[in-house]
């Protein structure tokens, strides 16, 4: 059965994030809020965590994952990013926008896009998942809380318990996080090609 926090939403308490890290660092799943919509989160790496994402989601084995990372120096360890990418990427992180870059060797081969060796990655704009990220020390393999069947994410963390606790590790409560999902922004290419319209203003990339 999952067990349940309720962090403070913009200063979570520092036991409660080392409990919630922790089941991170022993293989396990978790569901956490963003400052778009409640995601699925695990360790980067961990495959069976990233199965279990699959069957919960009911999705093919080339779905896209999301890395989460804490700051732009850590989307950079991971991604190749030019001067026109950083410029953009820097002037709307944090917040609720995922862009796809091409990946480095620093991420599993399994978790890339298998033709065009990308990643999306992003930087929320959120108290608990940063604080999260801060103590965990390495980004968090996600996929947004969507399941079969529905249109449109989970949001609420009293109806996510009651569907989901026998089915991940842990379940963070952030309050509604609403149901609008992020901007996506290709720059795997070189150019700025929008993919959804989401979240966030969406101007710069039009």
């Amino acid at each position: 059965m999952a067990q349940f926090f309720a962090p403070h939403p913009s200063n979570p308490q520092p036991r409660l994030l080392r409990s919630i890290a922790d089941i991170l660092l022993a293989g396990g799943l978790i569901v956490y809020p963003t400052d778009s919509c409640y995601a699925f989160g695990c360790q980067l790496g961990e495959k069976s965590a990233v199965e279990r994402i699959r069957r919960l989601r009911e999705t093919a084995k080339d779905h896209n994952f999301t890395l989460v990372c804490r700051d732009l120096s850590e989307v950079a360890t991971y991604a190749r990013i030019d001067n026109q990418a950083y410029r953009l990427i820097r002037a709307h992180t944090p917040g609720p926008y995922t862009f796809i870059l091409r990946a480095t060797s620093e991420v599993p081969k399994r978790l890339q896009h298998p033709k065009r060796r990308s990643i999306g990655l992003r930087v929320p704009a959120h108290g608990i998942v940063q604080g999260i990220l801060d103590v965990l020390g390495a980004p968090l393999m996600s996929s947004t809380l969507l399941l079969p069947g529905e249109d449109l994410p989970m949001t609420d963390a009293t109806e996510i318990r009651a569907r989901l606790e026998h089915d991940v590790d842990a379940i963070v409560d952030g309050g509604s996080c609403g149901i609008e999902p992020t901007t996506v922004v290709d720059l795997s290419n070189g150019d700025v090609i929008l993919r959804r319209h989401g979240k966030g203003e969406t101007s710069s990339f039009e």
